[in-house]
């Protein structure tokens, strides 16, 4: 077992069950993203407690009554991701897992389990799976999943089916219909427009494709909240001090999902050692991107903050997405490359309130 416990939220990876916290309410998925999608899946775990006849908090399990058992709100996924499984290659992720962690927490989630993806885990029959994982190993109470849930070898078993095999243990099961995207669009400029339409499925594809193109906007409305790069800032090249724009190298996770290539607005915030405290560092302008005019030969993410200055090094950035300026692009020169930056300050400046 292994415990990454951050600040009530515990992560085990459940290769034993020796310090699992049971028994569960559990959600079920693969949770990439944790978009508004995904929140309504584990929002009914939230409350299992009070469905239970149990106490439903951290608070109210100190006062619970002697014969009242107090059922944990568990979120259960897989590690690897099963498509990084099957296809033997690895597979960037919204939300890698400190990140993924930080929002459960932030949903009053109390634990997530990580189930070893493998060979044995990938040939159970969905009846398998359910003894073997969901009531013998998690000992579940109740359980929530999506309504496009599959599982089960060859992901022969579907949301239905695992309502009926729980039933014959007498776990009830919730199935959370499709949610879907009925926001108005934003405006698009200087991108490709994915714009999901009216009734459209929240989805985490949507979503990587929305950020693929470069639409922010949308893909903040299908998150519900912004996207967000959570890297630490480490010594660049330096560059942009010789034009007058320092900027802060970003070191992020590799398995982090990146958008689209190019100059973004953002919102930029420091954080703490825990990762659950920020303040904020000001406003800025972000390149992702390979520096084609200085002959760059690798992508990096550099930020410049507006009306800032400092040293940043050894900090962790959390810099928030807002908005998509223009693609990267060569310039002749480093003049012009200093022309264009003013540009796009006065920009983000603008999109940003500033």
């Amino acid at each position: 077992m292994l415990n990454l416990s951050q600040n009530g939220c515990s992560v085990w990876v459940a290769s034993s069950s020796e310090g699992l916290l049971t028994p569960t309410a559990v959600a079920l998925g693969k949770f990439d993203g944790v978009h508004l999608g995904h929140q309504r899946v584990i929002q009914p775990v939230l409350h299992a407690g009070s469905h239970l006849s149990v106490a439903s908090s951290p608070q109210s399990k100190e006062n619970q009554l002697p014969n009242q058992e107090y059922i944990y709100s568990t979120v259960v996924t897989f590690d690897p991701h099963p498509q990084e499984f099957f296809t033997g290659q690895p597979r960037t992720l919204l939300t890698p897992l400190d990140e993924k962690v930080q929002q459960l927490r932030s949903l009053g989630v109390e634990q997530l389990v990580l189930l070893p993806f493998d060979k044995e885990l990938s040939v159970l029959t969905p009846e398998d799976f359910v003894e073997k994982i969901l009531v013998q190993q998690l000992q579940c109470q109740q359980i929530s999943i999506g309504e496009d849930f599959c599982f089960g070898e060859k992901r022969s078993g579907t949301a239905k089916d695992l309502q009926l095999i729980a039933a014959k243990y007498n776990i009830p099961v919730a199935i959370v219909p499709l949610q879907t995207y009925t926001g108005d669009s934003p405006s698009q400029s200087n991108c490709v427009s994915t714009t999901p339409t009216q009734d459209a499925r929240i989805s985490t594809s949507l979503i990587r494709q929305t950020l693929e193109q470069g639409d922010i906007e949308n893909a903040n409305l299908l998150l519900g909240r912004p996207y967000t790069l959570f890297g630490d800032v480490v010594q660049g090249q330096q560059l942009g001090r010789t034009i007058g724009f320092p900027t802060a190298n970003l070191q992020l996770p590799k398995e982090k999902f990146l958008p689209r290539q190019g100059v973004y607005a953002v919102r930029v915030f420091t954080l703490t050692e825990t990762s659950d405290v920020a303040h904020s560092e000001g406003l800025g302008v972000m390149n992702i991107g390979n520096r084609p005019t200085v002959n760059g030969t690798y992508s990096s993410v550099e930020v410049h903050l507006l009306d800032w200055s400092g040293d940043l090094y050894g900090k962790k950035l959390a810099v928030q997405l807002v908005k998509f300026l223009r693609p990267e692009q060569k310039f002749p020169s480093l003049e012009a490359l200093k022309t264009q930056i003013q540009l796009d300050c006065v920009v983000a400046r603008e999109v940003l309130g500033a």
